[in-house]
């Protein structure tokens, strides 16, 4: 039996295989960052709308809401580098008696530089919406 050489085998092994690990954790970190700041705007959107619906006028309904929103997203540690916080606060012009309710839309965008990952963008916009009713028996204005 003659021994055949395989000096080098090993190293080309490395050379093809490690990028290819390195690629595929690098976005398994991108889907599960992603997974997380969504859940997290999920969370913030229905806060802002839930202290939205309890304001007792439109103004502080949309002052409560981007509050809670920002918040929301500080207690979670989600850095966004632009947060927006879109109130819809057509129902307090309903009447007293009558089902009314506040629509928020939370906007976030996630820095995703720091992965360096061929393929994955810079950032990504993770948006979510959310609606709470207005209790129908409380005064609006």
């Amino acid at each position: 039996m003659t021994a055949r050489p395989e000096h080098g085998s090993a190293t080309i092994e490395a050379v093809i295989g490690l990028p290819a690990f390195i690629l595929f954790v690098g976005l398994i970190i991108f889907g599960g960052r992603t997974a997380i700041a969504h859940g997290a705007v999920e969370s913030a959107a229905a806060d802002a709308a839930r202290s939205a619906s309890i304001a007792r006028t439109s103004d502080h309904a949309r002052t409560d809401a981007n509050a809670a929103a920002r918040a929301s997203l500080a207690n979670q540690q989600i850095d966004c580098t632009r947060i927006t916080v879109e109130v819809d606060v057509s129902g307090f012009a309903t009447r007293v008696g009558e089902p009314g309710s506040v629509d928020v839309t939370v906007t976030c965008r996630v820095d995703l530089s720091d992965l360096a990952v061929p393929g994955v963008p810079g950032s990504r916009i993770i948006r979510a919406h959310t609606s709470s009713p207005i209790d129908t028996w409380t005064e609006r204005s």
